[in-house]
C-alpha cells in the first residue's frame, strides 16, 4: 500500500516573474502528484501531495533545481491531511493590489534562447529580443508593480498568436514570460546615421560595416547606451576616447564567448564563472602580455575589463564582427548615460557616428556592474546591472523603513525594511542636476516598485553632499545622521551579518569628521549602531584644498616639505607654491591623498583625470612579486597614529639611491598593509577585540588587500571585508541603513 503525503510549501524571496510556478507544475506532474501553485504576497503558494517518495523528491528538486532567474531566501513546508486531489494545476493568485513581489534583475540570454536564436528552422533565428521566463528584461523595463506586462514597457506590444499560445501554456519555458515577443509581433531594430535619418539594409550587417571601418557606433542596450569601436583599432579607440572627453580611464571589452576573452587575459575557473554568470558583469582580469587590445582602450593599466554578451544583440554583433569590442558607456563623462532614444540621439550625436536603436523603452536606466576576483572570493566594485534591484538578505529586521541616502560619489541609496535592504544601482556621482534627478526619481521608483515609504531616512554628515540635502528636504520622517567612516565599516558588517563590535579599517578618500578634519584613514570600534575613534594616520595638510585632490604631485609636497633632494617631482611641479599654502590646507588623515602622495613621486601620475586614476595607476605600477616592506611608526597616545609620512621618506630615499619604481610601489604596498596589522594588534590588546573589518575605497586595490587580509589572519585575527556591496562609496548606503535600523531596534 502507497503510503500518502500532503504538505504545504511557502517559498519566499525573487520567486515572481521568474517561471517559478510552471517549474513547480513541471516537476510536480513529473513526479505524479497532485495539488496546486499560486503567487501569493510574499511569495509562492504550493499545495502537493502524493506517494512519500514523490513528496521528499519534490521538496528537495524545489531548491535543488529552481529556475536560473529565481532566489529562494526561504522554504516553509507545514504537514497537512491528503485530500485525495487529482491533477496539479496553476492557480490565480491573491488579488494583484496586495502583491509585493521582489523584481528580478535583467538576466543574460540563456543557453535554450541561444540555441532558437541560431536555429534557422526556428521562428526567432536572429531575433534581437529573444527571451523566456529564464533571461532577458525584468527591471530595466518594469515600471510598477504586479509585474505583469500592462505594467512594462512591453505593454505597446501586443502578442501574436504563437507568442500568446506559449504565454498562456504551463509546460511552456515561457509561461507568463512578461517580455516573450517574436519578429511578428515584438520590438524592432534600426540603424540611424548621426542626424537621425534610419539606414536602410539589415541594421545588425550595417553597424558591423561601420565598426570595420573606424566609425563609433552607439548601440542601445539593457540599460542604456554604449559605444562600441573594436578593441583592437587604436585610431578608433583614440577617436572614441577624445569625443568622449574620457582622457584616460579604461574602457570595458566584450568578447564572444570564453575562448575569445582567453586571448586577452588570464582567465581561471573562478574568473570564468565570474564572466559567464547570469549577471554578466564587467571582470577586472590581468591582460596577457601581446593582448591584441588597442593601447587607447587601458592605458596605464596591465588589466581588463572583460564581459560577455547578455543580450541577442550583442551576440548577434559580435558573431558578424568576429573580434572584440569596446563597450563603453554611452555618455559625455560625469554625465549619467543615455537611456531614452532622443535624449541618446541628442547627447551622442557628437560621439557617435551611428545608433543601433530599438523601439523597447527603457524605464531604468542601469550601468554595466564590475565585480574584480580578490583574496580568494569576488568583491563588488559597481553593483548594478544583473544585481539591483535584488534584496540583500539583512541578518535583523529593520523595525521601521528606512531610506539610506548614501553619499556623493559612486552614489546608491538604499530602502530597508523588515529583513531586507534594497541597494539601488549605481546612479553616479552627485555633480550635475542630471544625474541629480536620476536618484531622485530612482528613490521614488523603488518606493513603488517595493511598496515602502520610509519613516527614517539617514544621510551622511556632509552639509554640501546632495545626497544629505535631498535628505533633509524629505518631510514628515526622522532624519539621521551618520558618519561616512561609521558607515563604511557598518556596510561590511552587513554584508557579512556580523553585529560587531570590531575592529574597523576604514581606507578611503575623504569623509566629513566630527572633529572638523577630513577623515580617510581610520582606526574605528564599530558595531552597527555606534562607534569609536581607536587612531587614524597621521593629519597632513591638502595644498590647495580640493586642487590637491586633482594634482596629487601637492600631497607629495605636503608629505615630504623640503625634505626632497633633487626628486624629479620638485622640478617638475610649482613645490614651493604648495608648501607657501600648506598652512593654512584642511587637514587630512586620507589614504588616497596617501596614495597620491606615493603615485607623484614615482612618476606615475601628477595630475588626475578620473577620480581615483592615482591609486588605480599605483597599484598596477607595483611589482606584485615585490616582498620588500616599508616601516612607518606608531605613536600612541589619546589615539594611535600610523606615521604614514614615514612611508613617503622611504620610498623617496629609495628613489634618490636608484630602486626601480615598481618595486617601491610594491614596499609601499607592503609597508601599508604592515602598518595596518601592527596598529589593529596594537588595539587588540587595548580593546581585546579580535576581529577586523576592512572598508574604503582602498580595499578595492587587490594588491593592498590581499596583502592586509594574509598579514591580519596570520597575526590570528578574523577578518570581514566586503562581498555584496562595494568597500568604496558605492556600499555606503548599506552601511547607513544598517545604523538607522539597529538604532531604531535599540
Amino acid at each position: 500500500m502507497t503510503t500518502l503525503k500532503r504538505v504545504d510549501v511557502h517559498v519566499e524571496g525573487v520567486v515572481q516573474g521568474v517561471g517559478f510556478r510552471p517549474f513547480v507544475h513541471a516537476l510536480a506532474r513529473r513526479l505524479g502528484l497532485a495539488g496546486r501553485v499560486h503567487n501569493d504576497v510574499n511569495g509562492v503558494h504550493i499545495e502537493v501531495e502524493g506517494a512519500l517518495a514523490g513528496v521528499e523528491e519534490f521538496l528537495t528538486a524545489l531548491e535543488r533545481d529552481a529556475p536560473p532567474l529565481s532566489e529562494i531566501e526561504r522554504v516553509t513546508v507545514v504537514s497537512a491531511r491528503p485530500t485525495g486531489h487529482h491533477g496539479f494545476t496553476i492557480a490565480a493568485g491573491v488579488p494583484s493590489g496586495l502583491l509585493r513581489p521582489l523584481v528580478r534583475a535583467d538576466g543574460a540570454t540563456c543557453d535554450d534562447c541561444l540555441r532558437e536564436l541560431a536555429d534557422p528552422a526556428d521562428r526567432r533565428h536572429g531575433y534581437p529580443f529573444i527571451n523566456c521566463a529564464s533571461c532577458g528584461p525584468r527591471f530595466t523595463i518594469v515600471r510598477g508593480v504586479p509585474y505583469d506586462r500592462p505594467l512594462t514597457t512591453m505593454a505597446g506590444f501586443g502578442m501574436c498568436r504563437a507568442c500568446a499560445a506559449e504565454y498562456h501554456d504551463p509546460g511552456s519555458r515561457r509561461h507568463h514570460a512578461q517580455p516573450t515577443c517574436c519578429p511578428a509581433c515584438g520590438p524592432r531594430l534600426r540603424l540611424h546615421d548621426a542626424r537621425g535619418t534610419e539606414l536602410c539594409g539589415d541594421p545588425i550587417a550595417g553597424a558591423v560595416t561601420l565598426l570595420r571601418a573606424g566609425r563609433v557606433v552607439a548601440v542601445k542596450g539593457l540599460g542604456g547606451f554604449h559605444l562600441a569601436v573594436p578593441a583592437a583599432d587604436e585610431r578608433a579607440a583614440a577617436l572614441l576616447r577624445g569625443r568622449k572627453h574620457r582622457e584616460e580611464q579604461p574602457f570595458a571589452v566584450m568578447t564572444a564567448d570564453l575562448a575569445q576573452a582567453r586571448r586577452l587575459c588570464e582567465i581561471d575557473e573562478h574568473a570564468a564563472e565570474l564572466l559567464t554568470g547570469r549577471a554578466r558583469p564587467i571582470v577586472l582580469l590581468p591582460r596577457l602580455p601581446g593582448a591584441p587590445v588597442a593601447a587607447s582602450v587601458a592605458p596605464a593599466t596591465r588589466s581588463l575589463g572583460l564581459m560577455l554578451p547578455y543580450t541577442a544583440l550583442h551576440h548577434l554583433l559580435l558573431a558578424e564582427l568576429a573580434e572584440p569590442m569596446v563597450l563603453t558607456g554611452g555618455n559625455v563623462s560625469g554625465e549619467p548615460i543615455a537611456y531614452e532614444d532622443d535624449d541618446a540621439l541628442t547627447r551622442l550625436s557628437g560621439i557617435a557616428d551611428a545608433f543601433l536603436i530599438h523601439d523597447r523603452p527603457i524605464h531604468v536606466r542601469a550601468d554595466d556592474s564590475v565585480v574584480r576576483p580578490m583574496a580568494g572570493e569576488v568583491t563588488v566594485l559597481r553593483r548594478a546591472r544583473g544585481y539591483a534591484p535584488e534584496p540583500l538578505a539583512m541578518r535583523w529586521p529593520a523595525p521601521r523603513p528606512v531610506l539610506a541616502c548614501g553619499a556623493e560619489l559612486k552614489s546608491t541609496f538604499c530602502l530597508a525594511e523588515g529583513r531586507r535592504a534594497f541597494v539601488s544601482q549605481h546612479i553616479g556621482n552627485l555633480e550635475n542636476h542630471e544625474t541629480l534627478r536620476s536618484f531622485v526619481e530612482s528613490i521614488d521608483h523603488f518606493c513603488g516598485l517595493f511598496g515602502i515609504r520610509p519613516e527614517i531616512v539617514a544621510h551622511d554628515l556632509h552639509p554640501g553632499y546632495l545626497s544629505t540635502r535631498h535628505a533633509k528636504e524629505i518631510h514628515g520622517v526622522e532624519l539621521l545622521g551618520v558618519q561616512h567612516h561609521h558607515a563604511h565599516i557598518a556596510s561590511c558588517l552587513a554584508d557579512n551579518g556580523d553585529p560587531g563590535p570590531v575592529l574597523g579599517v576604514a581606507l578611503d578618500g575623504l569623509g566629513h569628521g566630527p572633529d572638523g578634519t577630513l577623515w580617510g584613514g581610520e582606526f574605528l570600534r564599530a558595531d552597527l549602531t555606534s562607534f569609536e575613534r581607536l587612531g587614524h594616520l597621521a593629519q597632513v595638510p591638502m595644498p590647495g584644498g580640493s586642487a590637491a585632490v586633482r594634482q596629487p604631485w601637492r600631497m607629495t609636497a605636503a608629505y615630504l616639505g623640503d625634505d626632497h633632494p633633487g626628486l624629479d617631482v620638485a622640478r617638475r611641479n610649482p613645490w614651493a607654491d604648495a608648501l607657501r599654502l600648506a598652512p593654512a590646507s584642511p587637514l587630512t588623515s586620507s589614504a588616497a591623498r596617501l596614495f597620491d602622495a606615493v603615485a607623484a613621486l614615482l612618476g606615475v601620475r601628477d595630475k588626475i583625470t578620473y577620480a581615483g586614476q592615482a591609486v588605480v595607476e599605483l597599484e598596477q605600477h607595483a611589482d606584485p612579486a615585490e616582498r620588500g616592506t616599508y616601516e612607518a611608526g606608531i605613536t600612541h597616545g589619546d589615539l594611535l597614529v600610523v606615521e604614514a609620512a614615514d612611508l613617503v621618506r622611504a620610498a623617496a630615499a629609495d628613489l634618490a639611491a636608484g630602486a626601480g619604481t615598481r618595486a617601491i610601489a610594491g614596499r609601499f604596498h607592503n609597508g601599508l598593509a604592515d602598518a595596518v596589522t601592527r596598529a589593529c594588534d596594537a588595539l587588540r590588546h587595548a580593546t581585546g577585540l579580535t576581529a577586523v573589518a576592512l572598508s574604503g575605497g582602498m580595499f578595492q586595490n587587490a594588491l593592498l588587500l590581499e596583502a592586509t587580509v594574509a598579514r591580519l589572519r596570520a597575526a590570528g585575527f578574523r577578518v570581514l571585508k566586503h562581498v555584496r556591496v562595494p568597500p568604496g562609496d558605492g556600499g555606503v548606503s548599506l552601511g547607513q541603513a544598517a545604523v538607522a535600523a539597529a538604532r531604531d531596534r535599540a
